[in-house]
C-alpha cells in the first residue's frame, strides 16, 4: 500500500482507535467489491483502504509506523547497515507461479531474534574459525494478513519476504486467525546443512459486513415493511456468494434466523450465518402510507413490548 495509512481512512494522527473503526467500516462498505461490481477504481480503493486499516488498527503497528520503525506497508525500516543497494536478507528464492497476494501479502519480520540474525549468514558470526561446524538453517517467522473469505473457502497468496523472495502459500481450507503453516526449506540457509524452515502466521483481517461469534457469523439484513407484514424473500450476502432467505409474515427488527453452515471455522467446526433482520421503512414514506400509519394508529394501537 502506497500513500498515507491516515490520509487513506480520512482521520488525522491523533484519532482514537474507535474513529478509525468507524472511518473504515463507512468507506468498506461504500466501496466493497459486492458494492461496486466491475469498479476497478473502487476494488483499488477497497484493498488500499483495507490495507490501512490493517496497520492504523492494530495498536502496536500503528505505534511502530508512527515512530518510524516501519513503513506503510508493515515492512520494517532497518537503519545502520552499511553496503550497496541490497536490504540484506538470507537468500535469493525464485517467485514460483501462483495469485496474487492482493492487501496483506508482505511478511512482517516482528519475530526474528539474534539466532534467526545470526542463521541467516549460516552462523559465521559466531564460529568464524570453525570451518567444519554444521548447523542447519534457522526458522523464520512471517504474518500473512487473509480475508474471511479466504480462510473459508481456501485459496493461494503469494507472500514477500524482505529480502526480496516472493513464494506461494496454500491457505487450506476452514484455517484459523493465528494458525502457522510450515514451509519446509524456505528459512535461513544452514551451515553445511539443511536450511531452516519459514513460519507463516494467518491473521484474519476484521470484515467489513460480518460480526464474528465463535464459529457464527452474524450479518445484518434489511428487511421492506411489506416483507416483514406478508412474508417474502431478500438476498442475503454469504461467503460464497448471495443466497435468497424466506422472511416469515410478521418478522420483527432483531429477529434472527440462521443459515446452516454458512458461517466461519472454529475448532475445526463450521458454523452458522447468523441473519438479524432489520424492518426498514423507504427513505420518503409516500402520503399512502402516511395515511394508513395514521389511521391504523387511531384505530389500533398497541405497545410495542407489553
Amino acid at each position: 500500500m502506497a500513500g498515507d495509512p491516515y490520509k487513506e481512512l480520512g482521520v488525522s494522527k491523533g484519532a482514537s482507535a474507535e474513529d478509525v473503526k468507524k472511518a473504515f467500516r463507512k468507506l468498506a462498505k461504500d466501496l466493497h467489491p459486492d458494492k461496486n461490481p466491475g469498479d476497478k477504481a473502487a476494488e483499488e480503493r477497497f484493498k488500499r483502504i483495507t490495507a490501512a486499516f490493517d496497520l492504523l488498527g492494530d495498536a502496536e503497528k500503528r505505534a511502530k509506523y508512527d515512530r518510524g520503525e516501519i513503513d506503510a506497508d508493515g515492512r520494517e525500516q532497518y537503519r545502520g547497515f552499511a553496503g550497496g543497494g541490497g536490504t540484506g536478507g538470507f537468500g535469493g528464492g525464485r517467485a514460483r507461479p501462483g495469485a496474487d497476494g492482493g492487501p496483506g501479502g508482505r511478511a512482517s519480520f516482528d519475530n526474528i531474534d539474534l539466532d534467526d540474525l545470526f542463521g541467516m549468514f549460516g552462523g559465521q558470526g559466531r564460529q568464524r574459525g570453525a570451518r567444519d561446524f554444521t548447523a542447519r538453517g534457522q526458522d523464520v517467522r512471517a504474518t500473512l494478513e487473509i480475508s474471511l473469505e479466504d480462510s473459508i473457502l481456501g485459496v493461494t497468496r503469494r507472500i514477500q519476504f524482505s529480502d526480496g523472495r516472493m513464494l506461494d502459500v496454500i491457505i487450506p481450507k476452514g484455517a484459523g486467525d493465528g494458525q502457522v503453516i510450515r514451509l519446509r526449506g524456505q528459512g535461513a540457509p544452514g551451515r553445511n546443512a539443511e536450511a531452516g524452515d519459514a513460519l507463516i502466521e494467518l491473521k484474519i483481517a476484521a470484515h467489513p459486513l460480518y460480526r464474528r461469534e465463535g464459529a457464527d457469523l452474524v450479518v445484518e439484513v434489511p428487511v421492506s415493511v411489506p416483507d416483514a407484514v406478508l412474508g417474502g424473500k431478500v438476498e442475503v450476502q454469504t461467503p460464497e456468494g448471495r443466497v435468497k432467505l424466506t422472511v416469515p409474515k410478521g418478522a420483527n427488527s432483531g429477529q434472527v434466523m440462521r443459515l446452516k453452515g454458512r458461517g466461519a471455522f472454529a475448532n475445526g467446526r463450521r458454523g452458522d450465518l447468523k441473519a438479524r433482520l432489520l424492518v426498514t421503512l423507504p427513505e420518503t414514506p409516500d402520503e399512502a402510507l402516511i395515511r394508513f400509519a395514521e389511521e391504523w394508529r387511531s384505530k389500533r394501537p398497541y405497545t410495542p413490548g407489553s
